[in-house]
């Protein structure tokens, strides 16, 4: 049998054993929450019926969850700045309660971190499940001055960026930002960094009150929206506790949708944009606008 020479053997033998690089594609997560026309939550949905755009790009779906399981980080920021005083002891009760019915069920890793937040940003309490442990530093916070609501979205989706599962910060604020160190981008950000879904429950003592601040509402709007969440502007009192059972009803019928970006085209700038589109006309669905690659 003829021999090969040794330098073909040994280039095919290099060739055969020619490593495969292979690119690591991170699994980006969107959150959705689909409504009827009278804004009931909808469930039983299938994988097929939705459609994911990443970059105006169709993406295959590699993860789907229905009423998804994946347990809750929830951070609670609590705007206690002078300008809430009134409003104040209302708004502890009405966190109080809405601990109470998140704990009642759910995943038993889902778990709550409190800040307050004045001209200075708090950590009330780390993650916990400890209801205790909440609310006894709730029921301590007094008006301060100032309003760093920028700094405290900010810190908060940081802390929950390497948690597991499913991240939501929930503001209750008058809207304003007078002393951050961080401006609104900065937050967004932090907040799309964290995967972040945004509840911003909105508490104006009077709604032509010369001292609102617009531009802070139009801002917390913004933040809602870009994340996939929601605005609630109610009055003190039954109203506010029904905005916390309206969080906690779409904390509960979430879908989670995953998929592996791919065929996306060049751009100019860091953050893709997602659109998440559903086959039936009469159901609206809500999830973040997107996200910032590498």
């Amino acid at each position: 049998m003829k021999r090969l020479p040794a330098l073909v053997m040994t280039a095919g033998l290099l060739l055969a054993q020619q490593p495969v690089f292979r690119v690591d594609v991170k699994l980006v997560r969107v959150l959705a929450t689909v409504k009827d026309a009278s804004g009931q939550p909808v469930g039983g949905l299938e994988r097929g019926e939705f459609t994911v755009f990443d970059s105006g790009v169709k993406q295959d779906i590699a993860v789907f969850e229905r009423h998804t399981e994946q347990p809750l980080s929830v951070t609670l920021l609590v705007d206690n700045s002078g300008s809430t005083g009134r409003e104040l002891p209302y708004e502890i009760e009405s966190v109080s309660r809405f601990l109470r019915a998140f704990f009642r069920e759910g995943n038993p890793k889902d778990a709550i971190s409190l800040y307050s937040f004045t001209h200075d940003v708090n950590l009330l309490s780390n993650f916990t499940r400890n209801q205790g442990r909440l609310e006894a530093p709730l029921k301590q916070l007094r008006a301060d001055a100032g309003t760093s609501m920028y700094d405290a979205i900010w810190f908060g989706a940081r802390a929950l960026a390497d948690r597991e599962g499913r991240h939501v910060l929930i503001l209750v604020t008058d809207g304003g930002d007078t002393t951050s160190a961080k401006n609104f981008q900065d937050a967004l950000r932090a907040a799309h960094a964290a995967d972040a879904v945004i509840y911003s429950i909105l508490v104006v003592p009077v709604p032509n009150d010369p001292g609102r601040n617009v531009g802070g509402e139009n801002a917390l709007t913004t933040f809602s929206q870009s994340t996939g969440g929601r605005v609630f502007a109610p009055s003190v009192g039954p109203a506010l506790d029904a905005a916390f059972q309206e969080i906690l009803r779409d904390l509960r019928t979430q879908y989670m949708i995953g998929y592996y970006p791919k065929n996306l085209p060049p751009s100019t700038s860091k953050f893709r944009e997602i659109k998440v589109q559903i086959q039936r006309p009469n159901l609206r669905v809500s999830t973040r606008s997107g996200y910032y690659g590498d």
